[in-house]
């Protein structure tokens, strides 16, 4: 076994793709884990906001999370329809293309893929967050360890769908369980003291308001804990990896995610304001995660403190995986229509879209990068994609309902229409009040990405209208074409090259480049060597020509006369032959001059349609590499 099946595991044919398709056991870390973790940031992110609230604001997170929730079972119905209408992997992309048009198709894509990107992003990022609120002594290493786990998630996803399930199924329903048994621990000791429970360890304690409730501070604070959101729309679109019955499997993974999630919403934002839990300060000296608080002041920091934050960080750092699910599936739709390079449309090894992995770990690097891995900076970027992406699904799904018609079209109508006006009315709000926090660089970012989109469109187009032929085979004045070899010297390369060359025309012309004023050796030889063995076989010979090169240019001259030869002969196509070594030791290759790969870009970049160049290599075996 070599190292890349240790890494990747083994090639996966086509035919074992059924294989590879997953249940709801599997589906749920896979494509459940974005939205299961990000009950562990959103809140965070809203309470976070009202910091300068003091202890005040805590009472707020309920009412606040009680809006999302509410939105939440909203998109929750919306996407069961589309899964229902789309079994064939409904995302916003192909729902916004297919009844909205091609403008609305870009930008849901566009959308969705910024959100996959900053979904991986600051899904690391809270993980990291959560190791350095147990061990601040990490603090100062925070890139490095964000870093490291992009680079094992990525090695994860590029080993398939199916494994990628079963690594991260112990880590994921670790988590669930921590986070279900401390909501359910802590509900008990707060019911049980009349709804003052006495923490095991005391929360901080924030001072008193230091700023005045208003509406916008709400806004900002529900904008900010809508982040909880995000990740609900990868089940749909990634229906086809689910087992057969698809759409069925795929809408009892969702239920089970948005099941879980709700309880954890409201859990966490019940017990934040029995036990007064405030966020702190991200990025500052005394950083302590909204769960790790909740956390000591129900169960003390015990065994389970330390398991529980455990889970936590892997699940974290573990929901990059929804995007790396996604995303590639994402691009290769997109790719497919002509809008993304088509290598992004090809499953590599292990039946993956391993291009759009690598595109997605280069991006989130980036991004980790820039921002320094720190989780608050990047929320700002967050959940404006995503909430245009639900809008854009939910109001295609109006029109394809408006089209389809049908038994029960009116209520799917409705549930999708209800749904695209409160997700609409999210993204104003998260626009409005992210915008100067980062949001703006959202919508630099979508606007690019569509243009980007459309050039790419433009090209394959052209490329298109430029190499289609619908006529039948044209055989008529079919003329062998003018061979041009490169030679150095006589040599055993020499000679394979130009028996190559006789073979596909009698017209060969052996270029020799004079730069030394040695030439006459190999002048002299040539009648010799070439022009009597050809001529007792009756065959034409091949002629030598011989550039002058009194200034020591070698390619210049050669490529000159080939787009003189061109223009010279209208009627007739030009085949340059290039002979190069080929050495199996890399280093070797730092012996050699490359003179050969130079001349072929030249001649591909300079030449018109009737130049072709041919590679003539000769493989030098290990006795010919010895000195």
């Amino acid at each position: 076994m070599d190292l890349i099946d240790l890494l990747l595991g083994r090639p996966l044919a086509t035919e074992e793709e059924k294989a590879e398709r997953i249940g709801p056991a599997k589906g749920i870390p896979i494509f459940g884990l974005d939205a299961l973790s990000s009950a562990a940031y959103g809140p965070e992110a809203a309470l976070t906001l009202l910091i300068p609230l003091g202890m005040a604001g805590v009472a707020y997170i309920v009412p606040i999370s009680i809006s999302i929730i509410f939105l939440l079972a909203i998109v929750y119905f919306s996407y069961r329809q589309t899964i229902m209408a789309y079994p064939q992997g409904g995302g916003s992309y192909t729902v916004a293309s297919e009844n909205l048009g091609v403008w609305p198709g870009l930008l849901a894509a566009a959308s969705l893929m910024v959100d996959y990107v900053l979904t991986a992003a600051v899904g690391i990022s809270a993980g990291v967050g959560a190791l350095i609120s147990a061990m601040p002594s990490l603090e100062k290493h925070t890139l490095a360890l964000c870093l490291a786990i992009l680079i094992v998630v990525t090695l994860v996803n590029l080993r398939g769908v199916s494994e990628a399930g079963a690594i991260f199924r112990v880590p994921t329903y670790l988590f669930i369980f921590c986070l279900l048994a401390m909501i359910a621990l802590g509900v008990i000791k707060t019911l049980a003291s009349g709804g003052h429970p006495v923490p095991v360890i005391a929360p901080p304690h924030l001072m008193g308001t230091a700023e005045a409730l208003g509406i916008w501070l709400l806004l900002r604070a529900f904008a900010s804990g809508c982040t909880a959101m995000t990740g609900v729309e990868a089940v749909s679109n990634g229906v086809m990896a689910f087992k057969e019955p698809a759409s069925v499997t795929a809408r009892l993974t969702l239920t089970v995610v948005i099941g879980i999630l709700t309880v954890m919403l409201a859990g966490i934002a019940f017990l934040c304001r029995a036990y007064g839990v405030a966020a702190t300060p991200p990025g500052q000296s005394g950083y302590q995660s909204v769960l790790s608080q909740l956390l000591v002041a129900i169960t003390g920091k015990g065994i389970f403190y330390g398991v529980s934050i455990g889970s936590i960080l892997v699940v974290l750092a573990l929901s990059a995986n929804t995007a790396f699910a996604d995303f590639p599936r994402l691009a290769r739709a997109i790719a497919q229509n002509g809008f993304l390079p088509h290598g992004l449309a090809i499953r590599g090894r292990r039946l993956v879209y391993t291009q759009g992995v690598y595109a997605l770990a280069l991006l989130a690097g980036t991004l980790l990068i820039v921002f320094g891995g720190v989780t608050d900076r990047l929320i700002p970027l967050y959940a404006v994609g995503a909430f245009m992406a639900f809008t854009l699904s939910q109001a295609g799904m109006v029109m394809h309902w408006k089209r389809v018609r049908g038994p029960g079209s009116s209520k799917s109508m409705f549930v999708n229409g209800l749904g695209a006006l409160a997700t609409g009315l999210t993204v104003i709000i998260v626009l409005i009040a992210k915008f100067t926090e980062g949001a703006w660089i959202t919508l630099l970012l979508i606007p690019g990405l569509i243009l980007m989109m459309r050039l790419v469109k433009r090209h394959f187009d052209y490329v298109a209208g430029e190499t289609d032929n619908g006529a039948p085979l044209n055989i008529r004045d079919l003329t062998p074409p003018i061979v041009v070899i490169t030679i150095d010297r006589w040599s055993r390369i020499t000679q394979k090259a130009l028996r190559f060359a006789m073979t596909i025309s009698p017209d060969v012309l052996a270029l020799h480049v004079d730069y030394d004023q040695e030439s006459d050796t190999l002048a002299s030889q040539w009648a010799q060597l070439v022009e009597e063995p050809a001529r007792r076989a009756g065959l034409a010979g091949p002629r030598l020509v011989i550039l002058k090169s009194p200034y020591r240019f070698v390619i210049r001259p050669i490529l000159d006369y080939a787009l003189d030869l061109e223009k010279n002969n209208p009627g007739r196509q030009i085949a340059v032959l290039t002979p190069e070594l080929v050495e199996f030791r890399w280093y070797l290759n730092l012996l050699h001059n490359h003179r050969s790969a130079a001349l072929k870009a030249l001649l591909l970049f300079q030449g018109d349609r009737r130049i072709m160049v041919i590679n003539i290599p000769w493989y030098l075996t290990d006795q010919d590499a010895r000195p």
